[in-house]
Formats: C-alpha cells, structure tokens, sequence
C-alpha cells in the first residue's frame, strides 16, 4: 500500500470509528437525561471582520436549554485562556447569565485548550463521571468518543450547525481532528496540558 492510500485508510477508519459515536448524541432534549453537570465546549465569541460566530451563538442557545429544562444543574464552560485579553469561558459564562443561567451553577474551566482536556479535565479535575457535552454534532462525536474511552459515561446534546458554506473551513479540520484524536486516545496517550487540584462542582 501506498504512503497516500496509508494516509487516506487512517484518515477515513479515524472517520468512521468517531462518527459511530453519534449514537450517544441527539438534537432533542426530550431524549436528554437529566445530569448533574454540562460541559461547554469552548469558541471564539467573535470571526475575521468582528461578525457573530454563529458556533459559539447556537451553543450557548443550547446550553441554556439544557439548564432551563432542567436537564442540568450546573455548566462548567471549558475554553481557552491563553491571554488575559482572550477568555473563552469568562466570555461564555457572562453570556448565559445574561440568558438566565445562574452565575452560581456556571463554572470556568480555564484549562480547556483542546476538546481533550475538557474531556479528560471534566473528569479528573471537576469529578464527573457522567455528564452531557454542548457543541455541535461533528464535535459533540469527537468529545464525547474522548469521554467514554476515559470511562465517562458521556452524551452529547447537539446545538445547531451551520450552513455548509459557512462552516467549510471547520468540517475539513474536523477530519484531520479526529485522525490526530484517535492518535491521541489510543497511540500516544495523551495528558491534557494542565491538570491541577480538584474542584467540587
């Protein structure tokens, strides 16, 4: 076989194995359990040219319909915080207790640099073994893949997507993510950057 038929076999059983795990996700939240805590899964508020990225809109919509329908107690927000002047799950927070979310029930996680680490961080650090991750379903498979192969029983509640156009750029990543996420899981073993004390949640 090939270097390039090697790559695109890798690339398409990463694929397909992920993507099996949208079993565990749906778009209704009258087939959520109810939880004691969500995960938030973390984007930038904001795209080239100051315009709503409409990723980060339509999951915190999500989000606060999980908490409202009582379908969680809490949300921890896990994002990236690498500057003081970029603070994914301040930016998240500020904006569901604007939509009626308890400040008290929002958690940050400031430590959520890949999807990885949220992952593994809601777990070791936050104590969850059960939960529902917010994102949109190509992500929602990925995270919650990461989940139950750390024996977190794990589901996904599917915010809206976006138009095909609009997120192009985002589902080709999505492709080599999944590749690089199953090396992660399964090869290399890999350790979220930070980990920490323990927060009760």
């Amino acid at each position: 076989m090939s270097i390039a038929a090697s790559i695109l076999f890798v690339t398409a059983a990463a694929n397909l194995l992920i993507g099996s795990y949208a079993v565990y996700t749906t778009d209704s939240l009258s087939k959520i359990q109810p939880v004691h805590c969500a995960i938030l899964l973390g984007t930038s508020k904001w795209i080239n040219g100051g315009k709503r990225n409409l990723y980060y809109q339509y999951r915190i919509v999500a989000a606060v319909d999980l908490y409202k329908n009582r379908k969680c107690k809490k949300i921890i927000v896990s994002g990236d915080n690498a500057t003081m002047y970029y603070n994914e799950p301040m930016t998240m927070k500020r904006d569901l207790v604007k939509m009626g979310v308890n400040a008290d029930d929002v958690i940050c996680d400031y430590a959520g640099f890949r999807t990885l680490d949220s992952i593994i961080r809601f777990k070791k650090i936050f104590g969850q073994k059960e939960g529902v991750v917010v994102s949109q379903k190509f992500h929602n498979t990925r995270a919650v893949y990461i989940g139950r192969s750390y024996g977190i029983e794990l589901h996904g509640y599917n915010a809206n997507d976006v138009a095909i156009y609009y997120g192009f750029k985002t589902k080709l990543r999505e492709v080599l993510s999944k590749v690089m996420c199953v090396l992660d899981v399964h090869l290399l073993y890999t350790q979220p950057k930070f980990l920490g004390e323990k927060i009760t949640v």
